[in-house]
């Protein structure tokens, strides 16, 4: 039995959103833990030199960047997630990425949520080894999302190029 367009682009969608919802639910449930166990500024090592768990109120995007910024980023995450939506709804791209799409929009909803109840994002993941702002799971969710999704985007999309008969640049001409 095959699938056709209209049941891949539901089980995309699905993918998606099943993905977008675990991101949310364990930024969640991390930032709830750090809150209720952890004093704000506190530094405790989670892996020596590697890790730490440094609890910080974030007024500013991921990895502490924007200070001050919490309409503009909340903004921001409404447009992107929408973005995410459209994209995995009107594609047509192998379902595992949807993936890092869902990662990008559960991110993005995680730091949300916490921007319009507190006004701040939880932060609590350091690096022990380099100097490096405070972050949190949908940060790194976010990141890994778009990192994976540029990379798988271009691999789907030049293999597709190839299988439609696109032709090859002319990498003589390119400058």
């Amino acid at each position: 039995m095959g699938y056709g367009p209209a049941s891949a682009r539901g089980l995309r969608y699905t993918v998606f959103w099943l993905v977008a919802v675990i991101v949310v639910i364990v930024d969640q449930a991390t930032k709830a833990a750090v809150r209720m166990l952890v004093s704000a500024g506190s530094v405790s090592t989670l892996i020596p030199g590697i890790l730490n768990l440094t609890r910080v109120q974030n007024t500013g995007a991921a990895f502490g960047v924007g200070k001050g910024g919490s309409v503009f980023f909340v903004v921001f995450a409404v447009v992107a997630i929408i973005a995410c939506c459209i994209v995995v709804w009107r594609s047509e791209f192998p379902v595992l990425l949807a993936i890092p799409f869902g990662f990008i929009a559960g991110g993005g909803v995680g730091n949300m949520i916490d921007r319009l109840s507190a006004g701040s994002v939880t932060d609590f993941l350091s690096f022990g080894f380099v100097s490096f702002p405070v972050f949190n799971v949908a940060d790194v969710c976010v990141t890994i999302g778009v990192i994976v999704g540029f990379i798988g985007w271009a691999v789907w999309d030049a293999r597709r190029e190839r299988r439609e008969g696109g032709a090859e640049p002319d990498r003589k001409s390119v400058v």
